[in-house]
C-alpha cells in the first residue's frame, strides 16, 4: 500500500488547493467558521484545504475514515505530541538562522535533526501499537515502516547520534591573563571547586547574602565566545570538519511525505478540536450519507455554526432545525415573519453540504447531503455606483450569471429576492427564476416573501418559521414543513411602513 496524501487516496485528481476564497463564503458565513477552525494554526496554513470541495465519494468516504480514527484518543494525543515536536524543530530552524556565528548556527541545525529524527521514530512506534481502520492511516503506517527502515533514515539517524557523541567529547581548558586568552584541551586537571567551597564553608557564620551576578541565558553568544569556539575547533578539527559537512549535506532532511503529513493532519486536529466545544454542550455532529444517484437530502438536529459560534461564547441557547427532499422534491421555499431563522435556515443547510463536500462531520444527528460541482448563493446587496446598475438590475444580472454557470449537479441558495420591485413584479420574475430551476433540476433553498412560489410545482416543498401561537412578535426560530400562510407579505409590509402593533403603539405614546 502507497501512502500518497492523508488527505485523499492517491491518484484522486479531483483533489486540489486553492487560495482563493470561495464567492459563496461570505453569504452562508463559512469564512466565519474557517476563521475560527484555524485560528492558532496559521503555520499550516489550512484555510485551502477548507476551500477546496471533494469531488468524489471515495475521497469524502476516505477522510471520513481518517476522523474516525482520530476519534481514538491515545491515537490523537499521539498526534499532538507529534505535531509539538515538529513545531520544536522549526523553531530550532528559526533561530539557527537568526545566529550570526557558524558553529553555533550549525549547532542547533543538529539539534532540529535530532529531534526530527526522534519525532518520526517515536510517531512510528505509536501507531505500530495502535489499531487503525482509515485506509489513509495505515498507508502512512506502512510508509513509516520503509522510510525508518531505509539507508536514507539509518544513516543519518547514526551520523547525527555520532556527531552528538563527538561534540559531548569537546573539552577544553581556558586560560587567562591580562588582556590575553588561550584555549588547550582539557588534560584531566583536578577540579579543586569543590575543595575550596568546603573549606571556606566552615567559616561561614549565619545566612550571608548571595552576591553572585546571574548571567541570561540567551542563544547568541557574544564575540569573546565565538573567538574561543573558534579556537576550540581548531583544537577538534576532525569532529568540527564532520559538523561542516553535516549541515551541507543534510539541509533538506525533512522527508516530503512527512512534511506533508504534519501539515495535512492538521486539517483534522483543528476541525475535531473546534467541534469539541459545541458537543460539549451537547450539540451533536455526524458523518453524512452521500447522495449522488439521486438527490435527496436530509438533515435532523441541524444548526448554524457561525451562529452557533456567536451564542456559545454568551452562553444562549442554540436552536436545531430539520430539512428534507424526497422523491421529486428539490426545492425549499423558506417563507415568514422577519427575524424568524430564516436566512439562518438557508446558511445552515450550505454549510451543512459544504462541511460534508470537505469530508468533515456536519451540526446535527444525522444528514445526507448531495455531492454537488458548485454551490452558488445569491443574497441580497446593498446598492453601489460601482456598477452604475440600479438594486433590480444588479440581482437579476447575478442570478443570470448563476443559471448559466449551475448543472444539474449544482445548488442554488437564494435569500430575499427582488425586495425593491413591486409585489406584482416579483411573483413574476420569481416564477421564472424558479422555473428555470425546476428545469436544470437543482437542489435550491429559496428564502422569500413571496408565498406564491411555495407551491409552484412538485418539485418545491414549503417551509415556514413559526411564531408563539399566544404571542406572534415573539419567534420560535424554528422552521417547519408547513403550508405558507399568506402572512409573510402583509408583515414585510407593516414592518416597512412601521404599522405593527408595537410600532403603532410607539407612535401612540409619542
Amino acid at each position: 500500500m502507497r501512502f500518497y496524501s492523508i488527505l485523499s487516496p492517491e491518484g484522486d485528481g479531483s483533489v486540489r488547493e486553492t487560495a482563493e476564497v470561495p464567492t459563496c463564503f461570505p453569504d452562508l458565513n463559512l469564512d466565519q467558521i474557517v476563521d475560527a477552525i484555524t485560528g492558532g494554526k496559521e503555520e499550516y496554513n489550512l484555510k485551502p484545504f477548507f476551500f477546496t470541495p471533494l469531488k468524489t465519494a471515495d475521497s469524502i468516504l476516505y477522510r471520513h475514515e481518517v476522523m474516525q480514527d482520530l476519534e481514538n484518543k491515545p491515537l490523537f494525543e499521539r498526534i499532538l505530541a507529534f505535531a509539538a515536536r515538529m513545531r520544536t524543530m522549526r523553531a530550532h530552524l528559526v533561530q539557527a538562522e537568526k545566529l550570526y556565528y557558524k558553529y553555533q548556527k550549525q549547532r542547533w541545525f543538529l539539534d532540529a535533526v535530532e529531534v526530527y529524527l526522534d519525532a518520526v521514530l517515536e510517531l512510528w512506534q505509536d501507531l505500530s501499537g495502535i489499531e487503525l481502520n482509515s485506509r489513509g492511516f495505515r498507508a502512512f503506517r506502512e510508509y513509516l515502516a520503509e522510510y525508518t527502515s531505509s539507508d536514507r533514515f539509518t544513516s543519518l539517524h547514526a551520523w547525527t547520534r555520532r556527531l552528538k557523541h563527538d561534540l559531548d567529547q569537546v573539552a577544553y581548558c581556558i586560560l587567562v591573563k591580562g588582556s590575553g586568552v588561550k584555549v588547550r584541551k582539557y588534560e584531566s586537571e583536578i577540579d579543586y571547586s569543590a575543595d575550596v567551597v568546603a573549606t571556606f564553608d566552615k567559616f561561614k557564620q549565619g545566612a550571608a547574602n548571595d552576591y553572585r551576578i546571574k548571567t541570561a541565558e540567551l542563544p547568541n553568544m557574544n564575540h569573546v565566545e565565538a573567538n574561543v569556539l573558534d579556537l576550540v575547533a581548531r583544537l577538534y578539527l576532525e569532529t568540527f570538519a564532520d559538523l561542516d559537512g553535516y549541515r551541507a549535506t543534510n539541509a533538506g532532511y525533512v522527508d516530503e511525505s512527512i512534511g506533508r503529513f504534519d501539515r495535512e493532519i492538521q486539517f483534522y486536529v483543528s476541525y475535531l478540536e473546534f467541534i469539541a466545544r459545541f458537543e460539549h454542550v451537547g450539540l451533536q455532529f455526524c458523518y453524512p450519507g452521500l447522495s449522488t444517484a439521486s438527490k435527496e437530502v436530509l438533515s435532523t438536529e441541524g444548526f448554524d455554526l457561525a451562529l452557533a459560534i456567536r451564542l456559545l461564547r454568551g452562553g444562549d441557547p442554540i436552536v436545531c432545525n430539520d430539512f428534507h427532499l424526497t422523491g421529486k422534491e428539490r426545492i425549499i421555499v423558506v417563507s415568514g415573519p422577519n427575524q424568524g431563522g430564516k436566512t439562518t435556515f438557508a446558511r445552515t443547510f450550505g454549510q451543512v453540504h459544504w462541511l460534508g463536500s470537505l469530508g468533515c462531520p456536519v451540526p446535527g444527528r444525522t444528514a445526507k447531503v448531495h455531492l454537488f460541482d458548485e454551490l452558488f448563493t445569491h443574497f441580497e446587496r446593498e446598492e453601489t455606483i460601482d456598477n452604475l446598475r440600479g438594486k433590480l438590475q444588479d440581482e437579476l444580472t447575478r442570478i443570470h450569471e448563476i443559471l448559466d454557470r449551475a448543472t444539474s449537479d449544482s445548488i442554488v441558495i437564494m435569500n430575499e429576492i427582488f425586495t425593491s420591485t413591486t409585489v406584482t413584479d416579483a411573483v413574476f420574475l420569481g416564477r421564472r427564476i424558479m422555473e428555470r430551476i425546476i428545469q436544470r433540476d437543482l437542489l435550491c433553498v429559496c428564502v422569500t416573501f413571496l408565498d406564491e412560489l411555495a407551491s409552484l410545482d412538485e418539485k418545491t416543498v414549503s417551509m415556514l418559521s413559526t411564531v408563539v401561537p399566544d404571542n406572534p412578535a415573539l419567534r420560535t426560530y424554528k422552521i417547519l414543513r408547513r403550508p405558507a400562510d399568506g402572512l409573510a407579505y402583509a408583515i414585510w409590509i407593516a414592518e416597512k411602513y412601521r404599522l405593527t402593533y408595537p410600532l403603532l403603539k410607539e407612535r401612540v405614546r409619542s
